[in-house]
């Protein structure tokens, strides 16, 4: 089959072009436009490609160089992006051009996990914008709506034509009717949501993101699982969709003749693109499948690259930020792939003995999976060894589902309770779906590890191109082979007949969950452990339960109902077999105690209520409940909730270990009428949070001190105090964020299974003196910059929440030395204030927002601080703090050529 290729020099013109002004400068736009429309003509004047082709590449350069170029130059000198550089509150009046699309939070203390603010694209004021805003009151409007919006301006990301960022913390002002057919979509999504709601939780939450893309009410277990299973593109609506959909039309009226069958399905095509949204890939499927129905209308030869040439240069055209998205990049990419090569692997395989049908099966996601890797591998930094045989075993179920649930969505407004017979019926499509994902994320070895990024990407295309070099040469082919084998059988089986992790004979783990708890108590039955608290995240305690292998837990304690204790429970209730579930006497927050009751009755587990004094033994390992002995009190606070955590003392052939849950000073005073507090191993309390009593760690003396802990969290946990005085105390103290998940085993000996977690870049803060770092305590430091006091070069871009820098100090004796290593955990982005005491409260809003405050004559104490005092206001200022430790001194010879004061960067030093 040959293929009509005259299109496709401008369509990549344009895209090329595109992509220069986005991430380069409208002047890089205008040259790939002139050097390409030149290209166009050269070859058109010496007959080097068909005339048709010539013409296209001639027009379509220079056009698309003026078209993108001056959006380009429109977005950058846009008032509101100048506004938005100096960090500005403004008040708009803005058209939301896309659906709100939720940001999942973590859970932690009271806080439940789930979409807490929304991310919405809209114009105002000619200009394109990106707000974030509550998802409570924002997150059921529709594109075409106007809305009134309040909020401080910051910067937009590179590589868009976004003027602005907008942050909104109230409600949309005075909202506007939205177009009468974005009415109509948001219904049929409303009732599909509605419908699926009558399914089991993870396919409620599924079916919705396969139709339409709705992922908001997506278990976070499943997105985990289809990223390892390379099955996360059905998680999104996407050119398949649309195919699905209108084929399914074409079909039912082929009988009424082609051209009707072609009018009826280019209508569901229209009626799909504004019931799911203007997706790129939906764009892009939706202009090819026009370009091919128009094609079959008339009554004239369809092919299938014309027709994505076309939408290339159509969509690009109308919407130069489209080059830059990576939902485009991957469907055409995909769509391109099917097209050139898959058939040709199918009639190979046919050749080859294969049948036809299962010949193009397995060739499609073949296809599409290798010509997708680079743009996969670039997205998530890594490679799905599994994604073949997943996709091949999901194909047959995809597209009945796909209807069943367009069909679902269209009978909702008349008759829900035919949508929800609907429903069921493409039930068991979606369970099949859940269950591929599932199995296939279990393999050992499913996903590796690449760099991420352009440079991981373009990795993997020159790795790819070499190996298939090297297998079509003779010689080379069979040691190329040997290779790949070889590289096979030692890293795959090895993590299976002989894995690093979990060290024999551990006897306690405390999983590496975020910022949260989960801890896991053996029995002398290989995978049967009691677990404490599931921490924020259902995927981080899977993964912990998967690989020490748990299959059965007589009990699962949650010590008191925060979200970072019980936002896992639901990923240790599935697939195991379960005793019971214990809770404390509290049973607050109401919303937490609601999801545990209706997680367990799902799951047919029952809940108990162990009180102090109570006793569970099991082979290896015995629990014995130490408080709370006090009645509870109704009260909903954060502390109240953490001082009637269950407290339990295990005894294990490790030693005694103390489970505190995050008792602070009341719960840990009650504890010390206890006789006996003494224990082997401690988890600390409240992730090592500054509430804790030096006389109840002193009771205790632990010789391993476990504190779980997320990385660069904002609450400055684990506090250096508690850190200095369990250490002080004889204490091995382990940190989850620093050394990953921890196993003790019989000795007090200790098994880390650290993560790597290098800095990106040396970044260098200079003082000119010695004198104590800003907030007074050692592993504690804040402060503030603003233009024209503090020395330049400043990180800008790089300034954000984990950042790592140094700080270089001048030592006694004179010597410039690096002396502490600093991780932000709060930032305030650059923001403008009116005066010393506008920037006071920014600050102690934004950056010390946990209750921990800088006290006004503390803020004015600092000699740099005094001269901010004295600079001209208004100023922009921005904010952080970060957690401090010690190092070295580290002297270099660098250092001497370094700026007395400020920033620097070098990737000469080393520590």
């Amino acid at each position: 089959m040959t293929h009509d290729y005259r299109l496709v020099p401008a369509a990549t013109a344009v895209w090329a072009t595109a992509l220069a002004g986005l991430f380069l400068s409208w002047q890089a736009a205008v040259l790939i436009g002139l050097l390409t429309g030149g290209i166009g003509l050269a070859a058109w004047r010496r007959a080097w490609w068909p005339k048709t082709c010539a013409i296209a590449l001639l027009l379509s350069g220079p056009m698309a160089g003026a078209w993108v170029g001056g959006n380009v130059l429109r977005a950058e000198t846009h008032p509101l992006r100048l506004a938005a550089d100096e960090g500005r509150s403004t008040t708009l009046t803005a058209e939301l051009s896309t659906r709100p699309r939720g940001i999942r939070a973590a859970g932690f203390g009271g806080h439940q996990a789930g979409v807490d603010h929304v991310v919405i694209t809209a114009t105002a004021n000619g200009a394109t914008i990106v707000i974030l805003a509550p998802a409570e009151k924002w997150r059921d409007l529709v594109p075409g709506q106007e809305v009134t919006v309040k909020g401080s301006l910051a910067p937009p990301r590179p590589g868009d034509l976004t003027s602005a960022l907008l942050r909104v913390r109230g409600p949309p002002v005075d909202p506007r009717p939205p177009p009468a057919w974005q009415r109509w979509a948001d219904h049929l999504r409303d009732g599909l949501s509605r419908a699926s709601a009558s399914l089991d939780a993870e396919e409620a939450g599924l079916l919705p993101a396969l139709v339409v893309g709705d992922t908001e009410h997506v278990v976070p277990r499943i997105v985990d699982e289809f990223r390892t299973a390379g099955l996360a593109h059905l998680l999104a609506v996407s050119g398949a969709n649309l195919a699905i959909v209108c084929g399914a039309v074409y079909l039912l009226l082929r009988k009424t003749g082609p051209r009707k069958a072609a009018v009826g399905a280019l209508v569901a095509l229209v009626c799909f693109v504004v019931l799911a949204g203007p997706e790129p890939s939906v764009l892009r499927a939706a202009v090819m499948g026009a370009v091919a129905l128009l094609a079959l209308f008339l009554g004239r030869e369809r092919s299938a690259l014309p027709s994505l040439a076309t939408a290339v240069l159509a969509l690009v055209l109308i919407d130069p930020a489209l080059g830059a998205d990576p939902g485009f990049a991957l469907s055409v990419t995909a769509t391109a792939a099917l097209v050139l090569v898959a058939p040709r692997w199918a009639r190979q395989l046919k050749e080859r003995g294969v049948p036809q049908g299962f010949a193009e099966a397995l060739a499609v996601p073949a296809v599409a999976s290798l010509a997708t890797a680079p743009l996969v591998v670039g997205l998530s930094g890594q490679i799905s060894l599994v994604s073949v045989l997943a996709n091949l075993l999901v194909a047959p179920v995809v597209a009945p589902a796909t209807v069943l649930g367009v069909l679902a969505a269209a009978v909702a407004p008349l008759y829900p309770p035919a949508a929800e017979v609907v429903v069921h019926v493409a039930g068991p499509a979606v369970t099949w779906l859940i269950l591929v994902g599932r199995h296939a994320a279990a393999v050992p070895g499913a996903a590796v590890s690449w760099p991420e990024g352009w440079v991981g990407g373009l990795a993997l295309v020159v790795v790819t191109a070499v190996v298939f070099l090297l297998l079509r040469n003779k010689k080379t082919r069979v040691l190329t082979v040997a290779v790949l084998v070889g590289g096979f059988v030692a890293l795959v089986p090895m993590r299976t007949i002989a894995p690093m992790w979990p060290p024999a004979g551990w006897k306690v783990v405390s999983c590496n969950v975020g910022q949260g708890d989960a801890l896991v108590l053996a029995t002398a039955e290989a995978d049967r452990a009691v677990v404490v608290d599931t921490g924020p995240d259902p995927g981080a305690l899977d993964r912990c339960l998967k690989t020490l292998g748990i299959k059965r837990i007589p009990l699962i304690v949650l010590s008191h109902l925060h979200a970072d204790h019980i936002g896992g429970l639901q990923a240790a209730l599935t697939g195991r077999a379960v005793g019971a579930v214990a809770v404390g006497p509290l049973k607050e927050p109401e919303w937490a105690w609601r999801e545990v009751r209706r997680q367990a009755h799902a799951s047919g587990v029952r809940v108990v209520e162990p009180k102090a004094g109570e006793r569970f033994a099991w082979p290896g390992l015995e629990l014995e409940v130490l408080g709370p002995r006090r009645q509870p009190v109704a009260a909903e606070t954060n502390t109240v909730v953490n001082d009637y955590s269950l407290v339990l003392r295990a005894t294990t052939p490790a030693g005694r270990v103390l489970l505190t849950g995050d008792v602070e000073l009341a719960g840990q005073a009650a504890l010390l009428g206890e006789r006996d507090l003494e224990a082997d191993v401690l988890k600390v309390p409240h992730h090592g949070s500054r509430y804790s009593l030096p006389a109840f760690l002193k009771r205790v003396r632990p010789r391993v001190a476990l504190v779980s802990v997320g990385t660069g969290n904002r609450y400055g946990h684990p506090s250096p105090q508690v850190i200095d005085a369990l250490r002080a105390g004889g204490a091995l103290v382990l940190r989850t964020d620093k050394d990953g998940d921890l196993a003790v085993l019989p000795g007090s000996r200790v098994v880390r299974r650290k993560r790597r977690t290098e800095m990106d870049q040396t970044w260098i803060r200079l003082y000119n003196a010695r004198y104590p770092i800003p907030g007074g305590s050692p592993g504690f430091a804040w402060a503030m910059w603003q233009p024209g006091y503090h020395a330049t070069p400043w990180p800008h871009d790089e300034l954000k929440p984990d950042f790592a820098y140094y700080l270089c100090e001048t030592l006694d004796d004179g010597t410039r030395a690096i002396t502490h290593r600093a991780r932000t955990t709060h930032v305030l982005p650059p923001t403008e204030a009116e005066s010393p005491e506008a920037a006071y409260d920014l600050v102690a809003e934004h950056v010390f927002d946990d209750g921990l405050r800088i006290a006004p004559n503390v803020w004015h104490e600092y000699h740099y601080n005094v001269l901010k005092g004295e600079a001209p206001w208004p100023q922009r200022i921005t904010a952080w703090r970060a957690e401090v430790e010690p190092v070295g001194p580290h002297v270099h010879e660098e250092l001497r050529r370094f700026p007395r004061t400020g920033w620097t960067k070098s990737d000469s030093i080393a520590l």
